[in-house]
């Protein structure tokens, strides 16, 4: 499918324009990066705990904040996520957290929640919060109230079936949140039932996930991903210098560093936190480009071997023309998937989606506007030095 036909854009006469608005960017992302935000690093990299959290009532998220900030912890993210939910993640920072017992953070956020945002944790103080309680707390607390008078013998084999029985119900049957006690009947035995709603509650909250990462584990991850976007940057040089000539593999190399500058420039100006997602996205986005630049390269080559005499540019001009139609539909296609998954991921996938939309409208750019010419750029520089000014893909295309 072609949707333009004898296109004859003057790229290269572009090129000072592209490079304003690149530079433009460029500028822009570094600036902020060493002056303002910074890198936003997640908890996968600087380390701490996430708190995810589920609320009965409509979600407040100045209410869970206020009362995470009268609890005395500070440097916290509380962030809405899925769509016509009553979810939030609590995001904590290693330093609100002791290294020696790193789930102190998930702790404190609980107390604060019960005490602060719950509106029955107050009058139920020394009874059992069954939205967070687990499997085993609440096998206890009927092992020593034993309700049904079993003994020690058979009592805690029986009441830890009954427990499993509860807390499956309210995770898988509820979503986490029970909407009384009374929806436990039928689940447990009467006798169980009756105990619980004697020295148990409901917060109306529920914690249904928390990940906890070390300082040690956060540089790991750190460091193993820039070794992956540099070992992926190393392995395409590499091979374009094989499949095409050194020049190509640098102008593709530049390239992609271009595209990956100004995407980090961009979480980093918007303040959005750089997470593994993240990175797998940044090496999605770099295969991408790096796809898109080889297609017009082949282009150029094969442009080259039929018209050894013509100027460069003028070569360079047409074989982007020729593969515009490609780029376009490719390049559109792809950029308005990921531009749903931005709207309606939720926000789970935001930063994944963010870096993608971003990398795919710079990726497409670049291959244009910043590969190619330095090809042209390169040629210029040969025969401005007395060197032979060979075109640079002289070489034949191995099978």
């Amino acid at each position: 499918m072609e949707l333009f036909r004898k296109v004859e854009i003057d790229w290269l006469g572009k090129k000072w324009i592209f490079l304003g608005f690149s530079l433009v960017f460029s500028v822009a992302g570094v600036l902020s990066m060493l002056f303002w935000h910074g890198i936003p690093r997640g908890v996968d990299f600087k380390g701490g705990t996430l708190v995810y959290v589920k609320t009965e009532q409509a979600l407040n998220i100045d209410n869970i904040r206020h009362a995470v900030d009268r609890a005395g912890i500070h440097g916290f993210t509380i962030q809405a996520f899925g769509v016509g939910t009553n979810e939030v993640i609590v995001s904590l920072p290693q330093s609100e957290t002791s290294e020696n017992n790193l789930d102190a953070g998930r702790s404190s956020i609980v107390a604060a929640l019960e005490h602060s945002y719950s509106t029955t944790a107050a009058t139920a103080e020394g009874k059992l919060d069954l939205d967070n309680a687990s499997r085993d707390a609440i096998a206890d607390l009927l092992s020593q109230k034993d309700p049904e008078h079993l003994g020690a013998a058979s009592g805690p084999t029986h009441y830890l079936a009954q427990a499993t029985a509860i807390a499956e119900a309210r995770d898988k049957q509820h979503g986490g949140l029970l909407p009384s006690i009374d929806a436990l009947t039928g689940v447990a035995d009467p006798a169980v039932v009756t105990e619980l709603k004697q020295d148990s509650y409901l917060s109306g909250f529920n914690v249904f996930n928390s990940e906890v990462v070390g300082p040690q584990v956060g540089k790991q991850l750190r460091n193993q991903a820039f070794q992956a976007v540099m070992y992926s940057l190393a392995g395409m040089l590499v091979y374009l210098w094989f499949r095409f000539e050194l020049i190509y593999g640098v102008a593709a190399v530049v390239a992609v560093f271009h595209d990956t500058l100004i995407t980090v420039g961009f979480f980093s100006l918007f303040n959005k936190e750089i997470t593994l997602t993240v990175i797998a996205a940044i090496l999605t986005l770099i295969g991408y480009s790096m796809n898109d630049t080889v297609v017009v390269f082949d282009r150029i080559r094969e442009n080259l071997r039929m018209n050894r005499r013509e100027p460069l540019a003028d070569v360079v001009n047409r074989s982007i023309n020729q593969t515009l139609s490609r780029t376009v539909l490719s390049s559109g296609l792809t950029f308005l998937t990921v531009l749903a998954l931005y709207l309606f991921g939720g926000e789970v996938l935001r930063g994944f989606s963010f870096a993608l939309v971003v990398g795919i409208l710079i990726g497409t750019y670049s291959s244009i506007a910043v590969a190619a010419p330095m090809l042209v750029a390169y040629q210029q520089w040969r025969t401005t030095h007395g060197k032979a000014a060979a075109l640079p893909a002289a070489k034949k295309a191995r099978a």
